[in-house]
């Protein structure tokens, strides 16, 4: 045999630095020319070493993940219904929910309160904005996170009693889950708008659309939502900014049974017309069934499984199996991406929406890889889309059994995000999000990245270890 090259031909191929922490040292090496491979990790919080060896230390700990990240990937939820809130959640007048975790008036941002104005001038609490923005700064309304309720809203989330809904149900858990349908695109409520435009748009959805919905998916039977995704992952979306193929497929479903209605030819044009133009009509109906399938894996005591995670605009928050309803909060962080026309960073409000319960479920940023084009939309390059998610893999239990991914050679998708391994790797999940303006009626004002402060992770964790 020949000999072995000395030190394994270190000394005759060119080296490669990983490089992690301080991005100086980095950057120092860079300048040299040599090749640095930056890895995003960072040592545990001071304390997080006892926490991290008292959860992973119970012998229970490890099958207790096991069974809640089972649960979530065995749910098939099913689009089964389309009724107003106060029938399927049990909205009372003057009662509203919001995204994100609990929040008052005084603390709420700007698209949050826009929301908020414009669904009192929808419910006919108020007659002009001014008036609603008084009533609600004197508390005439009670407000809700949508999770409480078992539901979840994009954006700012508000859902008022006559709001229409889809309902979405597991057969294997047994869970339902809601969300409101999809405005479109521009100048909407979940936004923060509430011009006449939205108010008008608003009420047709309530008198035309959501009738014709009902009545379509009520005549189609439950529609398999996990199987559309899968195709439509296949097809270019990650079923949270891209909702591209997915709403064409929902559409190409529903179609017939609209055309069947008993109802004005000009209704079902109009509905029909709304749904094809709206390629993000998809993402409300993905948003529940995630819910649902979050929801089959709470309550598993030790279980270390996030659940939830949620913006109001002010604060993000997380929920996690075995540590009940409680939320672990921390600032909301402004998203990194494009903005529309003339709008900047100055105009952008912190992270908004229970829209990032996608990327719990193993889509949106997780699936990243699946939708190169996504990257026009949010920025960056193809590459750090695939490298996002091959990042996943490190903080999740698991691997979606159906959702997966052509260009990993059809893996499956990141999916159970673990707060164990968030603390100990630094490596913070990664969420693609629209971005609201700052003050309330601005609108969407561009999309991007963006990641939860990590503290919410630490504090779960030690309630977790305190259990």
């Amino acid at each position: 045999m020949p000999d072995a090259p000395p030190l394994g031909g270190l000394l005759s191929r060119e080296p490669v630095i990983v490089a992690t922490g301080v991005d100086v040292l980095a950057e120092a090496v860079e300048r040299q020319a040599a090749a640095v491979r930056r890895v995003a990790w960072r040592p545990p919080p001071p304390g997080a070493e006892h926490d991290l060896a008292a959860v992973l230390g119970d012998p229970g700990h490890a099958e207790a993940d096991r069974r809640a990240v089972t649960r979530m990937l065995s749910a098939r939820p099913h689009l089964v219904d389309v009724r107003p809130a106060r029938e399927v959640l049990g909205l009372e007048p003057g009662a509203f929910l919001h995204a994100g975790p609990p929040i008052a008036w005084d603390r709420a941002s700007g698209p949050l309160r826009g929301a908020l104005v414009g669904a009192m001038l929808l419910e006919g609490l108020a007659d002009t904005p001014e008036q609603a923005e008084n009533a609600l700064a004197k508390g005439a309304a009670d407000l809700e996170p949508c999770h409480g309720r078992g539901a979840v809203g994009p954006m700012a989330g508000v859902v008022g009693p006559s709001m229409w809904m889809l309902v979405v149900r597991d057969p294997v858990h047994g869970g339902t889950a809601c969300c409101s349908l999809n405005e479109g695109l521009g100048k909407v409520l979940r936004y923060g708008a509430y011009g006449p435009e939205v108010i008008e748009r608003l009420r047709w959805m309530g008198a035309v659309l959501g009738p014709l919905l009902r009545d379509a998916v009520r005549r189609h039977g439950p529609l398999d939502l996990v199987a559309l995704m899968a195709q439509a992952l296949q097809m270019g979306d990650e079923l949270h900014n891209r909702n591209r193929a997915a709403s064409a497929l929902l559409l190409r479903e529903l179609a017939p049974d609209l055309v069947a209605a008993d109802a004005p030819r000009e209704h079902v044009a109009e509905a029909l017309r709304f749904v094809g133009g709206n390629e993000h009509f998809f993402l409300n109906a993905g948003m529940a069934a995630a819910k649902c399938a979050a929801d089959a894996a709470r309550g598993v005591p030790g279980s270390g499984l996030v659940v939830a995670m949620a913006r109001n605009g002010t604060d993000f928050g997380v929920q996690v199996s075995g540590t009940g309803d409680r939320w672990f909060t921390g600032p909301a962080g402004v998203p990194d991406g494009l903005y529309l026309g003339s709008y900047g960073p100055a105009d952008a409000n912190p992270d908004i929406g229970d829209s990032a319960i996608t990327e719990t479920a193993g889509m949106g940023g997780f699936a990243l890889a699946a939708a190169p084009a996504i990257v026009r939309f949010v920025g960056g390059r193809v590459p750090e889309a695939i490298a996002a998610t091959r990042r996943m893999y490190e903080i999740t239990m698991a691997e979606h059994p159906a959702l997966r991914i052509p260009l990993l050679d059809f893996r499956g998708t990141p999916a159970g995000i673990d707060v164990t391994r968030v603390v100990r790797t630094g490596v913070l999940p990664v969420i693609d999000t629209g971005i609201a303006g700052r003050r309330a009626g601005v609108g969407q004002v561009g999309a991007g990245l963006v990641a939860p402060p990590p503290n919410v992770f630490a504090d779960a964790l030690r309630a977790l270890a305190r259990r």
